[in-house]
């Protein structure tokens, strides 16, 4: 096992450096001057230019530039925003908020969506299984945006049981609602795959064999029959988690939640390409780290699975 981990934290590597580089280039790349833009409609000083260039390096080569960022994250410095504020400071403020909302809908549809997966696929044919694929189906089928400004118009406006948008984003009970709205495609799909594994696993052999030997339902159940369903779940599962941080710029710009979707928005807006290559350096390594985690949990889910 300390193998495996220690292989797999340096495959890390190239991948790091490969997808920061990738988004370093494609941000710095994009035409326009951001210094330019600080200004507005207002003529800008050449003088005045050009010293903000060299004070952020932004009259280096690009490779140059992308060199000196990475010898800084080394040192914990991702760098200095176009407003003068430390991009850290800027993260330090807006993660936390995102975390929270990340782990709220990702707690939302682990304990949701598996439970509905297995009740579906136990109770295959029934009436309850037929409601809930209709009802991840229409979820599947509407984009998030629209779950959540209808949420928003008919609980917060309509019947007015919560206020439409966020007044304290430090607050989990405020963030229940933002939290659903994101969950509910993941939640739809974690259903439908539990269900699917749920189902095929139910003809298996090994199956056939636990309730052949006369154990307890409950351990059939939730030992044979639940541990081998979860390996592919928990695969979506893993990588979900980085996605609901990345894709939680839509409900956080309809909640008005200041986290980091909300701040990755307003940068790509104003070309503030520190912040934007800094949130999504954190991001790489959010989805880095899951996938390890992922691996590991294989071994403990298949006790067939061993890793050298």
């Amino acid at each position: 096992m300390g193998r495996f981990v220690a292989r797999r934290l340096l495959q890390m590597i190239p991948v790091f450096i490969g997808t920061t580089l990738l988004i370093f280039l494609m941000v710095y790349s994009l035409p326009g001057d951001p210094i330019k833009a600080l200004f507005g409609s207002k003529a800008a000083d050449p003088a005045t230019v050009a010293r903000l260039r060299h004070q952020y390096g932004l009259d280096k080569p690009l490779l140059t530039q992308y060199w000196d960022y990475l010898t800084g994250l080394f040192k914990g410095d991702f760098g200095q925003s176009f407003t003068g504020r430390p991009v850290a400071d800027l993260m330090s403020d807006a993660f936390p908020v995102t975390i929270r909302l990340a782990l709220l809908s990702f707690a939302i549809e682990v304990v949701l969506g598996v439970s509905l997966g297995m009740l579906t696929g136990l109770k295959r044919g029934k009436l309850v299984d037929q409601l809930v694929l209709i009802l991840t189906l229409v979820v599947v089928s509407i984009p998030v945006f629209v779950i959540g400004f209808l949420t928003q118009f008919t609980l917060g406006m309509k019947w007015k049981l919560i206020t439409p948008t966020v007044q304290d984003s430090m607050n989990v009970g405020q963030l229940f609602v933002p939290a659903m709205v994101l969950a509910a495609l993941s939640l739809a799909y974690v259903t439908r795959l539990t269900r699917t594994t749920v189902v095929e696993n139910l003809r298996a052999d090994f199956m056939r064999t636990a309730v052949a030997k006369g154990l307890p339902r409950r351990r059939v159940l939730g030992v044979h029959l639940m541990r081998n369903s979860l390996i592919p779940v928990v695969t979506f599962l893993g990588t979900d988690l980085g996605m609901l941080m990345g894709g939680a710029i839509v409900t956080e710009g309809i909640f008005n939640v200041q986290g980091v979707g909300n701040t990755l928005f307003k940068s790509i807006q104003t070309s503030e390409g520190p912040t934007v290559v800094g949130i999504v350096t954190v991001l790489v390594l959010v989805y880095l780290v899951s996938s390890l985690v992922v691996d590991l949990l294989y071994a403990v889910l298949d006790p067939r699975i061993r890793y050298a």
